[in-house]
């Protein structure tokens, strides 16, 4: 796990090094325990080192391949880099390092663009070839690690966060306005390519991009799950489902366990993340160092979830750690969240996972942790309401459970030089949608969720949170082939028993019925969910400081409104609506210190 970044020139002139140097500084946090600069011709690539597997200087980057001709900067984890490289070297490549980088390397000089098809694991990496100059960049199947790009005429350049872009300047910095047209709409998730600035866009998951040194370039996806039955598996019953699904996960979770140093687990207490305690329990390990996380109640809600996650560290004899945040550090921190996060996100959880990562990065660097499992197996309440509703109506009826906000909404609270006539979001929801390869409405939803909401929502708030303190998280329920897997299981099986049945009922004989059978959890955060004290009164500066005025971007009615009753409007999803207008203005102002 680490950052990168680099510049690629089209007009002759030199990499800005400078430029470079300061978007890898940047980074500095993402990557603590080394950093390096390589320039080759028209191409700078930076990167900072988390060091995870190899620890030695021979696996630090960017990394040179001379008799190859290659250079590279990588940021992730292949977990079958073992055998990956036992397969390469039977092809007769030599190895210099121990590094999952360099069978990279070595991967892409056997099969090309087409090597990604061999990688299990989450990655984003940029590799030149150093005889032809031709740039090729690739992000994991589920998104899981980011890679933003910025570019102009004469140069792109690129980085595992917008922060290290705009600290390399340049960046044109004016609002996309569908992109914010979709924050609104879609709990702050912006589907790539499109970011809240028009000046950086994100390559989406799943997708290889091949530049040429004239600047053209071609991309193309590589991976697509199919959400629908499966002719192979149409035998199967529900025990067998079960039996398959709890097998998947647990090749998942132990493939996850590669690394030179110790792998904790983040232990909420909830049926996914105790399921990989409880795995990797049967798989051996013993004295698992599992951590917890609580805050203070607030306004009647509980702040933590201890009662489940200590019965499962009881049950596995775990080594735990239970972190309670005090409501005194919670409103300092918010202001740290929102400067890690690479792009605006209204989830309550950003708090509560930056904080507990801090907290885990002292002991550990590396853990697995239970993300993903919702949108994979039906886990939400809005999924249900779509069992019956025919294939053509799934986005009216996906709407109404899941969009913030209708177009017209959106059009009473943005200020009228930020609207749009069209309605983005959407005509986005629609075609994708409607799409082939979804069996119902079930499927179709869970599809757009696990491919695109999911991508830029959770995985990317635990990647922000979790390496704002240099801390390697890894999650096993978005293990390609488990998704594979779980996006051809009957929906019936996957609604069922409140949502993820079909693994509930498996989990039985793995995990005591009090955590299977219990309500549904989250990541308390009461402090930040009600607004109140000095988050409310921070709150009340941003959105009234002389930055936003100049900004404008809500009408000046629809905040009042939103101050008028700070706790009582809620999104379709129960966000706190003056919370989520906030949180934008917040990060917009944040990113303002850092651009030059």
């Amino acid at each position: 796990m680490c950052g990168i970044c680099g510049e690629i020139r089209f007009d002759s002139a030199q990499p800005e090094v400078g430029a470079v140097a300061a978007m890898n500084a940047g980074m500095a946090r993402r990557g603590p325990d080394g950093s390096g600069v390589y320039v080759h011709a028209a191409v700078a690539l930076g990167h900072r080192r988390l060091k995870i597997i190899d620890l030695s200087e021979r696996g630090s980057q960017p990394m040179v391949d001379a008799a190859l001709g290659l250079a590279m900067v990588f940021n992730g984890c292949i977990y079958n880099y073992k055998e990956l490289r036992e397969e390469l070297e039977g092809k007769g490549y030599r190895f210099f390092s121990h590094a999952d980088s360099e069978v990279i390397l070595k991967a892409y000089h056997a099969w090309g663009t087409s090597c990604v098809d061999h990688l299990m694991g989450m990655f984003a990496f940029v590799i030149l070839n150093t005889d032809t100059g031709e740039v090729t960049m690739a992000r994991d199947r589920l998104g899981i690690k980011p890679l933003y790009l910025s570019q102009t005429p004469s140069r792109l350049r690129f980085a595992s966060s917008i922060q290290a872009l705009l600290a390399g300047g340049g960046v044109d910095t004016s609002i996309d306005l569908i992109a914010l047209h979709h924050y609104m709409s879609f709990h702050s998730v912006v589907p790539a390519p499109h970011t809240i600035y028009n000046g950086v866009r994100k390559l989406p998951p799943a997708t290889v991009k091949v530049i040429a040194p004239d600047g053209s370039s071609t991309e193309h996806r590589y991976w697509e799950p199919r959400f629908a039955p499966e002719a192979a598996r149409a035998d199967w019953d529900e025990k067998r489902w079960q039996h398959e699904i709890l097998d998947s996960l647990r090749t998942a979770v132990r493939r996850r366990m590669v690394a030179d140093v110790p792998v904790g687990v983040l232990l909420s207490g909830g049926v996914d993340s105790s399921l990989v305690v409880a795995m990797l329990a049967e798989q051996g390990q013993h004295d698992l160092a599992t951590f917890s996380i609580g805050f203070d109640s607030a306004a009647g809600e509980s702040g933590d979830e201890y009662a489940y996650s200590d019965l499962i560290a009881d049950e596995f004899g775990t080594d735990h750690h239970k972190i309670h945040i005090g409501t005194d550090r919670l409103l300092p921190a918010v202001p740290d969240t929102i400067a890690a996060m690479a792009e605006p996100m209204v989830s309550h959880d950003c708090v509560a996972f930056y904080l507990l990562s801090q907290e885990v990065s002292k002991s550990i660097k590396v853990v697995q942790s239970g993300q993903g499992a919702d949108e994979i197996l039906g886990g939400y309440d809005w999924y249900p309401p779509l069992a019956d509703t025919p294939r053509e109506d799934t986005t009216k009826a996906y709407a109404s459970v899941f969009f913030d906000r209708s177009h017209h909404d959106i059009d009473m609270l943005l200020s009228p030089e930020y609207t749009l006539e069209h309605d983005p979001s959407w005509d986005f929801a629609l075609a994708h949608q409607s799409a082939p390869g979804a069996g119902s409405a079930v499927d179709a939803a869970l599809r757009l969720d696990t491919t695109v909401m999911l991508v830029d929502d959770p995985v990317k708030r635990v990647d922000n949170m979790t390496m704002a303190w240099g801390l390697e998280a890894r999650v096993p329920f978005l293990d390609h082939e488990f998704v594979e897997l779980a996006a051809t299981c009957p929906p019936e099986l996957k609604l069922a028993h409140g949502g993820k049945g079909v693994m509930k009922e498996a989990a039985r004989s793995m995990l005591p019925a009090a955590v299977i059978d219990r309500t549904k959890g989250y990541f308390p955060v009461p402090g930040i969910r009600h607004l109140e004290g000095g988050v409310l009164d921070l709150v009340t500066d941003t959105l009234r400081s002389q930055a936003a005025l100049d900004r404008g971007l809500y009408r000046p009615d629809a905040l009042a409104r939103l101050f008028g009753d700070p706790n009582g409007i809620r999104t379709t999803l129960g966000s706190n609506a003056l919370w989520q207008v906030a949180m934008l203005e917040m990060w917009l102002q944040t990113m303002e210190s850092i651009s030059r």
